[in-house]
């Protein structure tokens, strides 16, 4: 029977009787994410692509590892005493801080198709060394794709997230690729899919996760062309901002943009010369445009938005209004009139 391997960065199956000490290639070290940057603590290599990061080939050979590494550890429960006393200890303005607006206060509340207006954005100086490195390695990098082979190379991982299969011959392609649609998020230390939303705190079991689509295995990444991509983006608040951070790397000014009036928000990047994410917000809470901007760096972008009123947002986007439910009565009601009515007549 075969067992999986542990190590990280490898996630192949093997025979444990027969696991020679350099059977197993992984990565000993940590992941470590930084300012945008993915890659391992054992080795040097960085990436801002998520699937780039995946396929990082490990650094260190050895046996194979069919040890499934500990869960993290989970906080004891208090006692239901505990618990009541630790609430009564909280602040009471917390609750209607965060709650949603009362009925009378979304009345107030600006209508969704107020005009747009284009928020001022600010390049900074690293960003502008990038575009001008990029503008200088274009030629060179297009002479080079047109030079690579088509052919996949056995050993070749497969790019759609969350899949570890990789290429060994033609009979690959039949294989069924179990894999994630969605993007990676992590937000206050919890790490999912945007398309499962199965969350975890550890990294090793957000790397198990099985994919949720199935589909054909991705050998290599399309090139052709300007195409919609998702991108990974993060939100956090102060007490009178409320910042989206958007991990796009070497974006376009010229061709980005975010409108906004005081509930919506329209955001449009361009970056990496053929990539292009697009996302539309309802806003939980009300801004002020005016006082609100863009500020696009090399590795991220950022849009900083005042708030109108100094209180905490729940969540960054509104959530879709709910139909009411359907008053039977109020049918049978008219279903009663219309035969008297008819009697009448």
């Amino acid at each position: 029977m075969s067992t999986l391997c542990y190590n990280k960065g490898c996630g192949q199956r093997f025979d444990p009787d027969n696991n020679p000490d350099g059977g197993c290639t992984y990565h000993p070290g940590v992941p470590v994410f930084h300012d945008a940057l993915k890659g391992w603590s054992c080795c040097k290599r960085r990436t801002v692509d998520f699937s780039d990061f995946l396929s990082i080939a490990g650094c260190t050979k050895g046996p194979h590892n069919k040890e499934k590494p500990p869960e993290p550890v989970k906080p004891d429960v208090t006692s239901s005493k505990e618990k009541k006393d630790r609430d009564e200890q909280k602040p009471k303005f917390s609750e209607y801080i965060i709650s949603a607006p009362k009925p009378q206060e979304a009345i107030c509340r600006p209508s969704a198709d107020e005009p747009m207006v284009r928020l001022q954005h600010k390049v900074s100086s690293s960003l502008k060394q990038a575009l001008e490195k990029l503008k200088l390695t274009d030629n060179s990098h297009a002479l080079k794709q047109e030079d690579d082979s088509n052919e996949v190379k056995i050993g070749t991982s497969c790019k759609n997230g969350g899949c570890t299969k990789s290429y060994d011959g033609p009979a690959s392609d039949s294989d069924t690729c179990f894999f994630h649609s969605g993007f990676p998020i992590f937000h206050e230390g919890m790490k999912y899919w945007s398309c499962c939303k199965k969350k975890t705190s550890d990294f090793n079991s957000f790397l198990s996760q099985v994919g949720c689509t199935e589909g054909q295995h991705l050998w290599r990444k399309k090139e052709e062309g300007k195409k919609v991509v998702p991108c990974r983006f993060d939100w956090h608040q102060t007490g009178s901002q409320v910042i989206i951070s958007i991990y796009a790397k070497n974006g376009v000014p010229e061709l980005s943009y975010v409108d906004a009036n005081s509930t919506t928000l329209h955001i449009r990047v361009v970056f990496e010369g053929e990539k292009e994410f697009e996302q539309k917000i309802s806003l939980w809470g009300v801004i002020n445009v005016s006082q609100s901007a863009v500020n696009m760096m090399a590795a991220k972008i950022e849009v900083a938005m005042r708030k109108s009123e100094a209180m905490s947002w729940a969540r960054l986007d509104l959530p879709p209004p709910v139909a009411p439910p359907t008053q039977d009565h109020e049918k049978k009601g008219d279903g009663d009139s219309d035969s008297n009515d008819e009697e009448n007549e």
